[in-house]
This record gives structure tokens, sequence and C-alpha cells, in this order.
């Protein structure tokens, strides 16, 4: 069977964000301080900031554009309700990350069975080119069905690892695990994902 000219490595640099988590963190010290004074305009524009990381970690976990825009919506009502608990700027992007995790998984326990893929590429393709789009549509659509492929716990830690770019510690603290339990779980879901994907463009060439 000819080799899949698509790799989890390709995956993970079309994916991320560029530089969305540093530039966000580098804009937010000044909003979050004035958001936990109790200041309306600051925590508006402390969610207009965040939304899109919230949005896109909740779509990559659920694979649904309506349930992960939900989810974003019940996090930032809790972000509201828990800022000045926050000791530090960097704190509000592990607790988000946290709480989008646990709300997503929530919401799937509910939402059983699966709903329909939506594809990220709705929030993020920026192509023109027809040939381009449809690569990465096809390349959306088979990292979301690899994803459905995982556990929770694996999906979770793979996507803030691999797609989001936190560090193996920052995952574990999002996690309330050991960076031990983290760095198994991305070694066991990289596998499945590999192997799914190798299936998924086998079939295809």
């Amino acid at each position: 069977m000819p080799k899949s000219p698509y790799t989890f490595r390709g995956f993970r640099q079309f994916y991320l964000m560029k530089g969305m988590r540093s530039l966000a963190l580098a804009a937010m010290a000044e909003p979050v301080e004035s958001a936990r004074s109790g200041d309306l305009p600051a925590f508006e524009l402390l969610m207009r900031q965040y939304e899109r990381l919230v949005l896109v970690t909740a779509l990559r976990l659920t694979g649904n554009l309506s349930d992960a825009q939900d989810v974003s919506q019940e996090v930032f009502l809790k972000l509201y309700r828990n800022l000045g608990k926050l000791a530090s700027d960097d704190a509000v992007a592990s607790w988000l990350y946290r709480v989008t995790v646990n709300a997503c998984h929530d919401l799937r326990r509910r939402r059983r069975p699966e709903e329909p893929i939506e594809q990220e590429g709705q929030l993020t393709s920026g192509a023109t080119d027809p040939h381009q789009a449809v690569a990465e549509s096809e390349r959306s659509r088979a990292l979301q069905l690899s994803l459905r492929m995982l556990s929770e716990k694996e999906r979770a830690a793979l996507v803030l690892r691999d797609l989001e770019g936190l560090s193996t510690e920052e995952v574990a603290h999002a996690l309330g695990c050991t960076e031990a339990t983290v760095r198994s779980q991305i070694c066991k879901a990289r596998v499945k994902v590999k192997s799914f994907v190798e299936r998924y463009f086998g079939r295809r060439l």
C-alpha cells in the first residue's frame, strides 16, 4: 500500500494557531487586572482575546461547532464568577484549558451517541486554492475522526500538547495529573492517531 502523504507531524503543524497562545498571554495583563476589579468592558475585552482559544479547543474536543459554542459560553460564565480567585495572569490560561476540557467531557457524556463532525476548517481555513481547500478539509476530517478513536483522557492530553502547543508540565497542571501520566496518554494517543490516519488515507490512494 502506498505511503500516506499525510503524517501526524503534518497535522500538528497544520492545526497549530501560529502565535495565538503567546500573543494572547502577552496582551492579557492589563485587561485581567481591570476585570478582577469589576470592570465589565475589561472582561468583554478578556473574552474577545481568549474566545478563539477556548472555541477551537472545544471544537477539537467535541467535533461539533454548536456544542463548542455552548461550551465556550459556559466557560466564560464560570470565568466571570471565578476571575477574582485566580492568582496570576498565567493562571487564567491554565484555568481556561482545564475548565474547557471538563466542560467538554461533561457535554459528551450527555450527548451520546456522537454528533456528526463539523470541521475546524470552518474557523481556521483561509485557503483560496480549491485543491488546497479540499486537502485542508480532508486533513481536518481525518483528524477529527481519529480523535474520536481516543479515550477522553487521551484526547484531552493530545489536543492540549500537540495541537494547542502546551508543555507537558502545563498539560499535567490543566488536567490535574502527573507529567508521567500525560506522557503515557500522549504516546498511546499518537500511536492510535497514526494508525487511523494511515488507514484513512490508504483507502484514498
